[in-house]
């Protein structure tokens, strides 16, 4: 995709089993990027908007949603909102989004609506090393749905939240299948950025067992970084801030740190294979 090589590097965060923090990731990892001067643009993709109203951007300020991009009624620049946060930037979503199905329901390009939005808009960093954004995070619906497909459609690789509780292996198996066969229709170059496992809790058994099962099965794609239960995690969406803002100081800011800095490691070495 051109994305990748003009600078912005497309990640949409996904798993089709709910809460197991793909928003959560979204929020707070994409906080820790900009924290250490990566820009970073969130794209809301869930009807509920949990992404935007964790980022202070409530119902009030989206008069431009990811639902007017994805029908075309707005280019993606038009929806981007400032979070109060230098560096982070957000493309709220709206209950609308409900809706979005069905109306493209006939549409040739119904899947590819997000990467054409994405791609008009960093095409004017063509040819240039730094385009405006360092990444997009895409945060993504429980469920494999149009909404879900235009993200893996769009991105250059997947991140994949897993939670360290029974049934994570069941969703994995289930999203394996589904990026192999979006890359056997939609976009043959995504790729598994990595998997972060979510809400580890070291005093139980079965999250250690969870751990060893995805370390198995994904090798070195899975993070080191882990990111612990942490009750300060949970609290601060309901504050409209991340978990940096709300409390740097806890075992999930401090997780969240890490993981971005592992992350951008992992890109240093892509790029330098490349």
């Amino acid at each position: 995709m051109s994305n990748d090589r003009n600078g912005t590097r497309v990640l949409a965060i996904a798993n089709q089993k709910g809460g197991v923090g793909k928003t959560t990731t979204a929020i707070n990892l994409g906080t820790a990027l900009a924290a250490v001067d990566e820009s970073v643009l969130i794209i809301d993709l869930d009807p509920q908007g949990n992404a935007s109203t964790g980022l202070g951007v409530y119902e009030k300020d989206r008069s431009v949603s990811t639902y007017d991009v994805l029908t075309k009624r707005a280019g993606l620049e038009a929806s981007i909102t400032g979070t109060g946060l230098p560096n982070l930037f957000v493309s709220p979503s709206t209950l609308d989004l409900l809706g979005f199905e069905r109306e493209v329901l006939s549409a040739p390009d119904r899947a590819f609506r997000l990467r054409d939005a994405i791609q008009a808009m960093t095409a004017e960093a063509e040819g240039i090393v730094d385009s405006r954004f360092s990444y997009v995070m895409i945060d993504c619906p429980p469920s494999l749905n149009i909404l879900t497909l235009n993200a893996l459609a769009a991105a250059n690789a997947v991140l994949v939240p897993v939670q360290c509780e029974y049934y994570a292996m069941q969703g994995i198996v289930q999203l394996k299948r589904t990026l192999d066969e979006v890359r056997a229709s939609l976009n043959p170059d995504l790729d598994i950025q990595g998997v972060i496992l979510t809400m580890h809790d070291g005093r139980n058994n079965l999250s250690d067992q969870v751990v060893n099962e995805v370390r198995q099965f994904f090798g070195d794609k899975v993070y080191s970084t882990m990111i612990p239960r942490n009750v300060r995690v949970a609290e601060a969406p309901s504050f409209g801030r991340p978990i940096l803002l709300y409390d740097h100081k806890c075992s999930g800011s401090q997780a969240y740190i890490r993981l971005a800095g592992e992350m951008i490691e992992r890109e240093r070495e892509r790029l330098n294979a490349a």
